[in-house]
């Protein structure tokens, strides 16, 4: 496990976004596994920059994000569709055909589940996955558990994951009750791993991880298990391990 620690967010937005850049570069074909939430925001800033200044090219990309509110269309203003489209997507030069986000609204959740998996195996797999961690430990919505949950499933979101993403709604009781996400499984398939986390409220969360055990408790813990994983930390999100890891500055 590589760890980076950058002196602010600003910082590890750049480092992130030149990992996600290295990774194109060497593979113009690449299968990028995106995520949503406050913490990529300023990479997919620093993404679109490169490719507008610098001209990082991402017409031969293939996306899959983690996951998705259930009941939430895809022109939905706060649909995870609809994020990516307006932070990242409508900015660059990925093909539509190539974007895939998990449905919000299906018919039958296995079978949707079941296409979700076997379109990233279609693709040859997962080669960066990119991850945000929640208060509460969590990666996708892979909530705390007694057991791992394996592949894409559908899952009812913890009330810390509810409070934590009503920021983005209007109030706390418009945000969905469930989302689909990729499972502990399909993330730890993908060949590279790049975990992003920021500001003190996740110190906890990212502590947990070099725990030593791998705990459904503490769903990013099982990264330990990943061969190839890189965190990048500002000083806040690192401060309770601080002493453990060279400064990424």
């Amino acid at each position: 496990m590589q760890i980076n620690v950058m002196k602010d967010y600003q910082d590890l937005s750049r480092k992130a976004a030149d990992c996600v850049a290295q990774q194109i570069k060497r593979r113009a074909n690449s299968v990028i596994g995106f995520a949503t939430g406050g913490t990529p925001v300023g990479m997919y800033a620093e993404l679109i920059r490169m490719h507008q200044q610098e001209g990082l090219d991402f017409q031969q990309v293939t996306s899959f994000n983690l996951d998705e509110y259930v009941g939430l269309s895809t022109d939905h203003p706060q649909s995870y569709y609809h994020f990516m489209w307006e932070r990242l997507f409508s900015q660059i030069n990925i093909l539509p055909e190539n974007i895939h986000v998990p449905p919000g609204i299906f018919d039958d959740a296995e079978a949707v589940c079941r296409q979700y998996e076997a379109q990233i195996e279609q693709a040859g797999g997962i080669d960066l996955q990119i991850l945000g961690i929640g208060q509460n430990g969590h990666i996708g919505f892979n909530e705390p558990r007694d057991t791992f949950t394996v592949s894409t499933h559908i899952t009812e979101l913890a009330e810390k994951t509810r409070k934590a993403n009503a920021r983005f709604f209007s109030s706390e009781a418009e945000v969905p009750h469930r989302a689909i996400t990729m499972g502990i499984g399909s993330i730890m398939k993908a060949r590279s791993i790049l975990l992003l986390a920021s500001g003190r409220s996740k110190a906890e969360a990212v502590k947990q991880i070099f725990s030593g055990r791998v705990d459904p408790h503490i769903p990013a813990s099982v990264l330990q298990l990943h061969p190839h994983v890189m965190l990048i930390l500002d000083e806040e999100a690192a401060s309770l391990i601080v002493d453990q890891v060279p400064s990424g500055r």
